[in-house]
């Protein structure tokens, strides 16, 4: 396989697993292109590359530089805007489970926080709050542990995952 074959496969397969996660796929395309980018690349060349309108590139260039994933960078001289992915992996990783903890999962605690207020002492009502308390808890869980593993050093967190996986 030829280098621009195996680029073209990797930002639409890169595209396709966003959209499966729930994630816009130009927004994936864009990030995919910026993170395999030797140099740091201008909208321009993002629209020419991807064949994508300039609202386009625009709109998802903003969008993964609010997650984090992307830095503006000027170039002396040039009036143009050029953007860099994060190349870390562990540090990529961490920003894009960052994000989704902020846009998912504290919205669901925040709503079964609001659910748990019912008043309702029928049978349905109590099942209700059973339910709601046993959700609720999980994902007050899954929060915490979220939280621990964005505080670890990259490198205790390594250590320990290529120990679990030997």
């Amino acid at each position: 396989m030829e280098l621009n074959e195996a680029k073209e496969k990797y930002i639409k397969t890169w595209g396709t697993l966003a959209s499966q996660w729930g994630t816009n796929r130009t927004m994936a395309q864009i990030h995919a292109l910026l993170l395999i980018s030797p140099k740091v690349l201008s909208t321009e060349e993002i629209m020419l590359e991807l064949k994508i309108s300039r609202g386009n590139a625009n709109t998802n260039i903003r969008s993964l530089m609010d997650w984090g994933l992307v830095k503006k960078e000027l170039i002396a001289g040039d009036r143009k805007e050029y953007f860099k992915a994060e190349k870390d992996a562990l540090e990529m990783f961490k920003r894009i489970v960052k994000e989704r903890k902020k846009r998912e999962l504290e919205s669901i605690i925040q709503t079964m926080d609001e659910l748990q207020s019912i008043d309702d002492q029928s049978e349905e009502g109590k099942e209700f709050k059973k339910v709601i308390g046993d959700i609720h808890s999980v994902t007050k869980k899954s929060n915490r542990i979220i939280e621990i593993i964005l505080k670890l050093d990259n490198h205790w967190l390594f250590e320990r995952v290529v120990k679990i996986l030997k």
